[in-house]
Parts: C-alpha cells; sequence; structure tokens
C-alpha cells in the first residue's frame, strides 16, 4: 500500500509505450510473479492459489466493483477506456483510468495501481488476504442483495401505506425515489421469491434476508439499498425503527457523487439526506457507522428547536431559508 517505489512510477506522457508500461506494471507485489507460481500472502506463510485468484478477478469485473462502490467514470477514452474522479484520495479533476478489458486501473494523481484485489486492499484499508476475503463476501453477497432490492422496489407502488409514509415524510419526488432506489418490504413473501430463484435457505440467513425460523427478517419497512447492506424504516411503532443487514452499514452515503462539491453537508439520517436532495441540495451525505477523521474543517447548522432537516422541510421549510442557515452556520 502507499506510492509506488520510484523503480514502480510511471512518468506522465503520452504514446504506446507509456500506457504499455502503465498496465503491464500495474500489479501489486502481493500478487506475485509473472511465473506460474501461487500468489504469497502474508511473506509466505500463506499460499493462495494462483488459479482460485483467477477465477475470483474473473467473477468480479473491476469496473463492476468500482460502479457498486458509486465511481462514476467522466469521460470515455479510446479502446473502451475510461476516466473518472479516483476513489483512493481526494481528486477534483478526473486522474483515474480504467480499462476493462485488461481489468485494470491506475491513478495519475496518487501513482496507484491494480486490478481489484489491489483496489480492495487500498480502499478498504485492509491487507491482501483481508481483502480476497472481503471480495468473496461480496462475490457471494451482491446477487441476492440486488435481487431483494429489486423486489423491494416492485413492492412500494403496490402497497399504498408504504407510499402514504414517504409522502408523510416529505419524500414526493419520483426522481428521489428512482435515485435512493427506495422500495418496500411488506414482509411474508421474499423468501419464496428468492428461493424460486435459485438462492438456498442457508444462504439467505446468512445475508441475513430471513431469520433463523424462516421468516423474512424485514417486515413492513421501507428499504433503502446501501453498499453490501439494506437500511430498513419501520412502520410500525411496535417494532424496533431501525434495521439493517449484519456486517457493514456502508459508510458515507452517496460520497462519490457528494465529493464533487467544494462543501458537503453532512446529516444524520437517510431521510434527512433524502430531504435535502429533493429540495435541489446534492452536496449532501449522511455517515452510516463512519467515523470522521479529525481534520475536516466542519461548520454547525442550527436549526429551529426540536428540528432536524426532515422535519424542518416536512414543517413548512424550503430551499431558500435552509441555505440562509447554511451560510449563517459557525465555525
Amino acid at each position: 500500500m502507499g506510492t509506488p517505489s520510484p523503480a514502480q512510477r510511471v512518468p506522465l506522457g503520452g504514446g504506446w509505450n507509456y500506457r504499455h508500461a502503465l498496465f503491464r506494471d500495474a500489479y501489486h507485489r502481493c500478487l506475485g510473479s509473472r511465473r506460474g507460481l501461487p500468489y504469497s500472502a502474508d511473506r509466505g506463510k500463506k499460499s493462495v492459489n494462483r488459479q482460485a485468484l483467477d477465477d475470483l478477478k474473473q467473477q468480479i469485473p473491476l469496473i463492476g466493483y468500482l460502479q457498486a462502490h458509486d465511481w462514476q467514470p467522466s469521460r470515455p477514452l479510446s479502446r473502451g477506456r475510461w476516466m473518472g474522479l479516483c476513489p483512493l484520495h481526494g481528486d477534483h479533476k478526473p486522474s483515474f483510468l480504467v480499462d476493462p478489458n485488461k481489468d485494470l486501473f491506475y491513478c495519475y494523481g496518487c501513482g496507484r495501481g491494480g486490478d481489484v484485489i489491489r483496489f480492495a486492499e487500498i480502499y478498504h484499508q485492509v491487507r491482501f488476504s483481508q481483502a480476497v476475503a472481503l471480495l468473496r463476501q461480496w462475490r457471494g453477497v451482491e446477487p441476492v442483495l440486488h435481487e431483494a432490492e429489486r423486489f423491494y422496489r416492485i413492492q412500494l407502488h403496490r402497497h399504498s401505506e408504504a407510499v402514504a409514509y414517504l409522502y408523510q415524510r416529505g419524500v414526493r419526488s419520483l426522481a428521489l425515489i428512482e435515485h435512493m432506489r427506495i422500495g418496500y418490504a411488506p414482509g411474508g413473501c421474499l423468501r419464496g421469491w428468492l428461493t424460486q430463484l435459485g438462492h438456498s435457505l442457508p444462504a439467505l440467513r446468512q445475508v441475513g434476508l430471513v431469520t433463523g425460523v424462516g421468516y423474512d427478517a424485514y417486515v413492513r419497512r421501507i428499504v433503502f439499498p446501501l453498499e453490501g447492506n439494506l437500511y430498513g424504516r419501520s412502520l410500525s411503532s411496535s417494532a424496533p425503527p431501525h434495521r439493517f443487514l449484519p456486517g457493514s452499514k456502508g459508510g458515507l452515503y452517496c460520497w462519490e457523487q457528494a465529493r464533487l462539491h467544494p462543501g458537503v453537508i453532512l446529516v444524520e439520517g437517510l431521510f434527512d439526506y433524502a430531504i435535502l436532495w429533493q429540495a435541489g441540495f446534492h452536496n449532501v451525505t449522511c455517515s452510516l457507522g463512519t467515523h470522521l477523521k479529525r481534520g475536516v474543517t466542519a461548520r454547525l447548522v442550527c436549526l429551529p428547536d426540536g428540528h432536524d432537516p426532515n422535519s424542518f422541510f416536512v414543517g413548512g421549510g424550503n430551499a431558500h431559508e435552509f441555505h440562509r442557515l447554511l451560510e449563517e452556520a459557525s465555525l
């Protein structure tokens, strides 16, 4: 991890030789040599089969993994390559090159590059063996989560109580519902849907979509898809209001879009995010199990007593008034 050594750096410039050198050398030392040897992890104490890792990388295309983590290409290049903002450092000008044909990336800004395993190492700040484990877990979880998300989105407009609850919370824009991929879990039918698609009951239990006794885990909940998780907000006052699947809660919500702006509005919950995005504040994010590092310059926005951003707008506040409160925010 970190900045490559001088021998690994490739000078910026153009031409075929540069691009060839770029992707010829863009691999991590932990991936071993180009000889037919096993990958070596943890200084040789553990050996990971090369074929197993090649299979893993074929099952998880780099471009798909990047986009699942909110990376968006800014412009196309020749031979099917893409350029975008680097998700590995504070990037303000597209410097992150992705070659889907070779499943490799390289950043002109921070000088780091490699395959999907190397990206997972740097992005999640873990060791090589941990990155492999995370990718294997992601490979198994993502397909079933996508199917569950699709099912919940279909259910949303079939249940008037869900639509009424969203309206009560100020969510009234179809564009917002599409942007956040909001769905509804009525309960009692997801298990049957997913098993018909070929997902086993033990697998659904392991992910957390089904309880130990076989019932749907999410019942009468508005569902927000996250990175590798689902958040469910209960419509019933008799049930716990918040529910996540086991594992990471996803970090800063839609961070790759918010970070494009010079300033970011950080809120506490997804309904706060929703109401601000709907009002035109697209530089908003919310913290989902993530602690901000020191050194971030922040200003505290003071809302009227008893209000959060959601209740402020639902109670009659508007974008002009909220913008004034932003300008009045103190350090």
